[in-house]
């Protein structure tokens, strides 16, 4: 995988902590930073697919009324 460079600046106490963290775990400052951004995607992912599982269940009874029944949707086996 081809890896960018980015250039980021935070505060001294921001950047001292994330070296703690990193050195706690292990791995280079680039790994926890990359670590961290990976877990905020799947959180974001999680956050969408949670959304639309709320919304789904709160308009069911309007798409039913619209669309009806059909095989797979509102049935359960």
């Amino acid at each position: 995988m081809t890896k960018k460079q980015l250039n980021v600046r935070v505060d001294a106490t921001t950047a001292e902590i994330a070296r703690a963290r990193a050195e706690q775990e292990g791995i280079s400052m680039n790994q926890y930073i990359e670590k961290l951004v990976q877990q905020d995607m799947g959180e974001t992912g999680r956050s969408f697919v949670d959304a639309a599982a709320q919304f789904m269940k709160e308009y069911e009874a309007a798409f039913l009324a619209e669309f009806g029944e059909h095989e797979g949707v509102g049935q359960r086996r």
